[in-house]
């Protein structure tokens, strides 16, 4: 990501920005997070950047094509544990 795009996010973004390239200051083990929250994003995160995308459209292509990938017994494995 270059830095002109990094900064146009920090700046519409703010601390929302979810990235990378930025820490999330969350405390560990949140009472408001849930198991889901632990592994999925992680999870959808690897595999959207694992092609490095280097456009906007092939970004958006690769998150769509990771969510419609998962399936139902990787969310309840990730649910019941």
């Amino acid at each position: 990501m270059s830095h002109s795009s990094f900064d146009l996010l920090k700046d519409t973004f703010g601390d929302r920005l979810i990235s990378r390239f930025a820490p999330v200051n969350w405390l560990p083990r949140s009472c408001d997070l849930t198991p889901l929250d632990y592994f999925l994003w992680g999870y959808v995160k690897s595999l959207v950047y694992a092609d490095k995308p280097q456009t906007l459209d092939h970004l958006e292509d690769n998150i769509r094509r990771v969510i419609a990938d998962i399936r139902p017994q990787v969310l309840e494995k990730v649910i019941e544990n």
